[in-house]
């Protein structure tokens, strides 16, 4: 009997949870809770919740960590870190930045956590303490920008990990990682295999965890449900929305104009020569998966050299990450204006930059970008627990923005590779 696809568990999940939760609100009176032995419906969902939190939080430090030893040793190997390799980390970061800056504006601009004029946190069932958070995040201004590149380099390796400084952790990584490449081989060879061994097994317990995502999805959802009820789909509908509309103008706006105006190709034959690759992204959420097709889309329908795509392709498939950037911006924003704070330019600032250095080690798997997320809330003092009512919406949002990161590799490629002087098929045919 064939399985079923993880997705497809996880939107029944969904569905089940809505029921289930709306059943057990509706059920609830002052005389009356529904429970299993004594223990209440929430409570038990709570547990559960909070189990599968845990789990994806405990992966956070070894992940990222190898992700990005992995990905800056792989671009220093062989020679790559002359024109191909400059070329190739410059617009991986523009396009991230670009997108990062798309989604803050509409997020800002939208406010999809405030409903009907107050915060949106009591509604969707968000239990911190609102003074508590304001007291960790109040004070962040301007000044608070040059805070943010002195945690870059911490005291303590050890203890920023302990404590979540990930800011410290990518620095460090970035720095181990590129220096790896300046050793002789005899000790670089044992030390990439070494840290790639680790990047391929957290990349299994990712796998791994993400199998009981439909029940740590149930459970988040049941509990958003049984507490809040249907009142909650308004806000996280909006903040959907929301999200797809800056997907959509990163894709058509933001990065066709860098392929008209810097590959000097035509932008939308180019997504037409993609789209097997774009739609297997949507279909997988995985762009890891959709490595082997885009490459074929790239090679074949785009004309760009296998030099090229064989370089910039596996790279952008662990660093670029366009839409999941995005996503990590746009969520962050969206709790911090659910709980009612006003983030200054120094706390979104943090975000910028946080989202743009952890994009790059965020595991090309259904809906790891999670793990990000939780490192961003920590990072400006949210609650990481508050990521349980983004699951309602989290699949199709992460098929979209899986496409998104893909599409973003397809133009960078052909974008390096024109300006390394190949033709391909989608030029523009105007003079050289």
């Amino acid at each position: 009997m064939r399985k079923l696809e993880l997705h497809w568990q996880i939107l029944i999940a969904i569905v089940l949870a809505i029921v289930v939760g709306y059943f057990v609100k509706s059920s609830t009176s002052e005389d009356f809770t529904p429970n299993i032995f004594g223990v209440s419906f929430v409570t038990i969902f709570d547990y559960i919740g909070t189990m599968f939190l845990n789990g994806l939080k405990m992966i956070i430090v070894p992940l990222i960590t190898s992700s990005i030893i992995v990905g800056v040793a792989g671009i220093g190997s062989g020679g790559n870190l002359g024109s191909l390799g400059g070329k190739t980390m410059l617009f991986y970061a523009s396009t991230t930045l670009a997108a990062i800056l798309v989604g803050l504006v509409i997020i800002n601009a939208v406010a999809p956590g405030i409903s009907n004029g107050v915060p949106a946190g009591e509604i969707l069932a968000l239990e911190a303490n609102t003074t508590d958070i304001s007291a960790q995040v109040e004070g962040k201004g301007v000044s608070d920008v040059a805070e943010v590149f002195k945690r870059m380099i911490p005291a303590n390796i050890v203890k920023a990990a302990a404590e979540g400084q990930m800011l410290g952790m990518i620095f460090f990584a970035i720095l181990f990682g590129y220096f790896m490449t300046h050793l002789d081989n005899e000790y670089a060879e044992p030390m990439y295999r070494f840290w790639n061994a680790v990047f391929h097994v957290m990349m299994r317990m990712t796998e791994w965890i993400m199998l009981f995502a439909p029940i740590g999805v149930f459970a988040l959802v049941a509990e958003v449900m049984a507490t809040a009820g249907f009142e909650a789909a308004k806000p996280l509908a909006i903040f959907a929305v929301s999200v797809l509309a800056a997907l959509a103008f990163h894709a058509f706006i933001t990065l066709p104009l860098m392929l008209r105006y810097i590959g000097k190709v035509q932008p939308f034959k180019t997504m037409a020569g993609v789209s097997p690759a774009m739609l297997t992204a949507f279909s997988t959420a995985s762009s890891s998966a959709t490595l082997p097709i885009t490459m074929d889309s790239l090679e074949d329908n785009i004309g760009v050299s296998n030099k090229v795509s064989s370089f910039v392709l596996p790279l952008g498939a662990t660093v670029n990450m366009n839409g999941t950037a995005l996503y990590e911006c746009a969520a962050a924003v969206f709790l911090a204006q659910a709980y009612g704070l006003d983030l200054s330019f120094g706390v979104q600032f943090s975000i910028v930059v946080i989202a743009l250095l952890t994009s790059i080690g965020v595991a090309g798997v259904p809906s790891a970008s999670l793990v990000a997320i939780a490192i961003i809330l920590a990072a400006v003092g949210l609650p990481v627990e508050a990521i349980g009512v983004l699951m309602v919406f989290d699949r199709i949002l992460d098929m979209c923005r899986t496409s998104i990161n893909v599409w973003g590799d397809a133009c960078c490629a052909t974008i390096v590779a024109r300006l390394e002087g190949e033709k391909t098929n989608v030029a523009l045919g105007l003079k050289e």
